[in-house]
């Protein structure tokens, strides 16, 4: 089930468990875990894209170690909510995922690249250690955006 709303998401996890969060770009995917309660996001790996049979692999290898129960892929909108041709490629993507056989969740990702990297330049991290980390951070600022959402009352 793929879905950009969150009650049928919410519906196909009763109780809870672990989500794993995407940021899926042209090159990477920054991968970010919640704990079961849907607390808090962390920032966990990246993986650099390749064929997208090995990506696939190595998602489904990440999942069962860590338990993972959901899905949350950041969807990349335009400033006005209209699809583009990269949020195009991102829907794509989450069909592609649908051997994993997981609920999956499409989360408005507008500003997250940016947020995470503003904090980075706050914290005077180098260039290159942003780019290390700017992926994966948002991958965690995603998945955070839709746990607080769907822990909503």
């Amino acid at each position: 089930m793929i879905t950009a709303d969150r009650a049928p998401f919410r519906a196909a996890l009763p109780g809870g468990g672990r989500l794993m969060g995407l940021d899926v770009g042209t090159h990477t995917i920054g991968l970010a875990y919640c704990d079961a309660a849907w607390t808090i996001a962390t920032p966990a790996e990246l993986i650099r894209r390749g064929k997208f049979s090995k990506d696939l692999a190595r998602l489904a290898e990440i999942m069962i170690e860590q338990s993972i129960a959901g899905l949350v892929v950041g969807l990349p909108l335009n400033l006005d909510g209209s699809d583009s041709p990269r949020t195009q490629s991102v829907r794509a993507f989450a069909r592609n995922l649908a051997p994993l056989g997981l609920p999956l969740l499409l989360w408005d990702e507008r500003w997250s690249t940016q947020a995470v990297t503003r904090t980075l330049i706050a914290a005077d991290a180098s260039r290159a250690r942003r780019a290390e980390l700017v992926d994966k951070m948002a991958a965690a600022y995603i998945l955070q955006g839709a746990i607080d959402a769907l822990t909503m009352a």
